[in-house]
């Protein structure tokens, strides 16, 4: 595993070190950088980039992509005026704010007519696409904002930091939450830029809600509805790191009901550093 000197490591809170990370994103560097109480891959937004990420994580070189944007641009991945006419725009809205004010999550909403199709899907007749951003509290959107700044788009793409499964053989393979495990997967020379939290057991306390691990995934392009409550539900996509309770109870607030969708069914684990050799 390879040592990194503490004085010498990329901090997410280095405004110089956000600086020339984002420079060297524009230029086509893929960023694995602190997200609010893990760590995440930030890359340019175009085809090629997206493609070469996708095949450095052993994954098929067609994946669909998600995006990821600072909380100034974070909706422009939809289109707000296709939402279900149970879900008016202000409703979204709040939900939205309400999740990403409590740390990092994950949406999936009709997308917008700029967003391309290798970062959106069809589902149920829906173009979408999927919005995974840190939270507003988070040090890293500075590093999202400085860019969009630097490539000049609102989207950036973004992708879990980990060697795919379908790659390493294991039977999971979660999103690194410490840096040091992170290296060590990937190894010298693959041209990842790694940008630290600067205490990782402090991020990680500043979520108290969230397990350090993928984000939880809410639908906002569908509703349905249940015998007996009077609420559309939305339905959570993704079980991650946000208990689906807290959402629950989010969306209680706003007049919405929960349901969990097939892939919700069973929560991701977080990665187990003690379980792997090369993690340790």
């Amino acid at each position: 595993m390879t040592v990194v000197d503490a004085d010498l490591r990329a901090l997410i809170t280095d405004p110089d070190r956000i600086a020339d990370a984002a420079s060297s994103l524009a230029a086509g560097a893929a960023v694995a950088h602190a997200f609010g109480n893990f760590y995440a891959i930030t890359t340019r937004a175009d085809l090629d980039t997206v493609r070469r990420v996708n095949l450095m994580k052993g994954r098929p070189a067609d994946q669909v992509g998600s995006v990821t944007a600072p909380p100034s641009t974070v909706t422009r991945a939809w289109d707000l005026d296709r939402l279900p006419e149970a879900l008016p725009a202000r409703a979204a809205t709040a939900i939205v704010d309400a999740l990403f004010a409590l740390g990092p999550f994950g949406f999936r909403g009709p997308a917008a007519a700029h967003v391309p199709a290798h970062l959106s899907q069809v589902d149920g007749g829906v173009r979408t696409a999927q919005v995974i951003a840190p939270g507003y509290r988070c040090p890293s959107n500075a590093l999202l904002l400085a860019a969009c700044r630097a490539t000049g788009e609102d989207l950036l793409y973004i992708t879990s930091a980990n060697r795919s499964r379908q790659l390493t053989g294991a039977a999971d393979s979660p999103a690194h939450w410490q840096a040091a495990g992170l290296r060590a997967e990937f190894g010298d020379g693959c041209g990842l830029v790694i940008i630290e939290h600067p205490d990782e057991a402090a991020a990680r306390a500043a979520y108290p809600r969230h397990l350090p691990m993928s984000t939880t995934v809410l639908g906002l392009h569908r509703v349905v509805h249940r015998p007996g409550d009077p609420r559309p539900h939305l339905v959570l996509e993704r079980h991650g790191s946000l208990p689906a309770a807290v959402v629950r109870r989010v969306l209680s607030d706003v007049g919405y009901g929960l349901v969990l969708g097939p892939r919700a069914a069973t929560r991701l684990a977080p990665r187990d550093y003690t379980r792997l050799p090369v993690d340790r």
